[in-house]
């Protein structure tokens, strides 16, 4: 055998052992990739925590003091001022919202999905259209609306129109996820005799509540986190939390602590929806991704 031949039979083995190093060290960059790109979406959370423990002068010194004293006094502001009922209105308009819209949603979604209805993917761009509208155009014509039949703030105001606003996105997502649902279980929840309301309850939610966790998850942080509706349409009666906030940020005096101390605890429900559907939440955006 000559020497061009024993080269050619060693070549792909020396190939083949240094492809498990190249995967290694892709996978090292990736992996410290990805830890960069989380640093720099915590970091400014964690500068918000820590500047909320701290004073007024300390918070809003330039350069920043790393060492400064901790302080709770942003919290007693915020917490004497009383920010309750804001808190309650905010907490109302987007757990009832929410529940209207997974009562709406599911129902539409299972007509264009498992039962599709003639022409499915027009009415799925309809649904899609109804988001290619800044929501600012459509501030004027509801505030008039709402003059007219004397329903500013009115707390219910807000439930409507955050219901028609995630609606949309709730239908597209549980469509997403209805898909998937095997067909052979529903014939032969029709074979049993189940009717349409017993199937939808007992054979399909329960297969897809990952994805009724997502959307509804979704559905609540769009609600809590709206500010320009709430703004102009409600008052003292049915102001929410992001409205609350705005207060906090005047012309005179420091107020940054308070600002991170308010911030934080108002996004304190999102952060305990999310950690209670986490689970779910991976579920069911891994169900609607995977075709």
């Amino acid at each position: 055998m000559t020497t061009v031949d024993k080269v050619a039979e060693e070549a792909p083995s020396n190939v083949v052992e240094r492809e498990p190093g190249k995967r290694k060290n892709k996978g090292v960059l990736l992996t410290g990739l990805a830890w960069i790109i989380s640093v720099l979406f915590v970091l400014p959370v964690l500068w918000m925590v820590l500047t909320s423990f701290h004073s007024e002068t300390d918070a809003a010194a330039n350069p920043p003091k790393f060492g400064a004293s901790l302080s709770l006094e942003g919290y007693r502001s915020f917490f004497d001022s009383g920010p309750w009922p804001p808190l309650l209105n905010s907490l109302t308009a987007s757990v009832v919202s929410t529940a209207l819209v997974l009562l709406l949603a599911f129902p539409a979604a299972y007509a264009l999905s498992i039962r599709p209805v003639k022409r499915w993917s027009d009415v799925m761009f309809f649904f899609l259209s109804t988001k290619f509208l800044p929501v600012v155009a459509g501030l004027l014509p509801v505030y008039l609306f709402a003059t007219k039949v004397h329903f500013l703030d009115n707390i219910w105001l807000l439930i409507i129109l955050y219901t028609s606003m995630n609606l949309p996105i709730a239908v597209w997502m549980l469509r997403s996820f209805l898909s998937e649902v095997p067909i052979e279980m529903l014939e032969a929840a029709q074979v049993d005799g189940a009717g349409l309301v017993r199937t939808l309850r007992s054979i399909v939610a329960p297969v897809v509540t990952p994805g009724i966790a997502s959307a509804g998850l979704i559905c609540f942080i769009f609600s809590w986190n709206e500010l320009l509706f709430a703004r102009v349409l409600t008052g003292t009666r049915a102001e929410t939390a992001p409205v609350y906030l705005t207060g906090f940020v005047t012309s005179q005096g420091l107020f940054l602590a308070k600002v991170c101390a308010a911030s934080l605890v108002v996004s304190l429900p999102v952060l305990f929806a999310g950690f209670a559907a986490q689970d779910k939440l991976v579920q069911g955006l891994s169900m609607g991704a995977v075709k």
